[in-house]
């Protein structure tokens, strides 16, 4: 189902430690969105902005606050849930399965919402969110399974944002594994 709706300011956040494979994978899905596809909608008003959130946290509060609705994309932890489940849910309406209990910055960014709730300030917001593998070393590369998952969550985000009355068109072939290895470049 398609919902138009006239002038919404839309955020796609990615959130993620780029340098620890696949922690990085909600900034990597972000950016490789932003530069894979070309973005329209029939409401000059309606806007889409893609932002690499890193690990930052609650210094995040004053970018999310700009806006009317918000997708998140991130790790996340689930109970019975394998290495590359992919999940997307309202925050408003976590389901039980989802615990948390990831990295810091999962932790932290769930803290930053909850704030942001206190006071009034955090839009709307979805989450799309995969289960990562634990990875120990300092790497740009994402594990088998979630370059996998990362797929089914790139198809995910692109069918809500046409719910919500985007259209795109595909203007590259990168791939995700290709803007995980020029993370370092870019912050250069």
């Amino acid at each position: 189902m398609k919902v138009l709706i006239f002038g919404l300011k839309v955020l796609i956040l990615g959130i993620g430690n780029v340098m620890f494979s696949d922690e990085g994978v909600g900034v990597h899905l972000c950016r490789l969105v932003e530069q894979k596809y070309q973005f329209s909608s029939p409401e000059p008003e309606h806007t889409l902005t893609f932002v690499d959130g890193g690990t930052l946290a609650q210094r995040l509060i004053p970018i999310i606050a700009e806006y009317d609705y918000m997708v998140v994309l991130d790790c996340v932890d689930a109970h019975d849930g394998e290495i590359g489940d992919v999940y997307f849910f309202d925050f408003e309406n976590v389901p039980n399965t989802i615990t948390w209990q990831g990295s810091a910055h999962e932790v932290e960014m769930l803290q930053t919402l909850t704030m942001m709730d206190m006071v009034g300030d955090r839009p709307p917001t979805k989450v799309v969110g995969i289960i990562p593998e634990v990875v120990d070393d300092t790497t740009l590369e994402l594990t088998p399974a979630v370059l996998k998952g990362s797929s089914v969550m790139e198809s995910v985000l692109l069918k809500h944002l046409v719910e919500l009355g985007f259209s795109y068109q595909q203007i590259s072939d990168i791939d995700i594994q290709s803007v995980a290895n020029m993370s370092c470049l870019e912050d250069r």
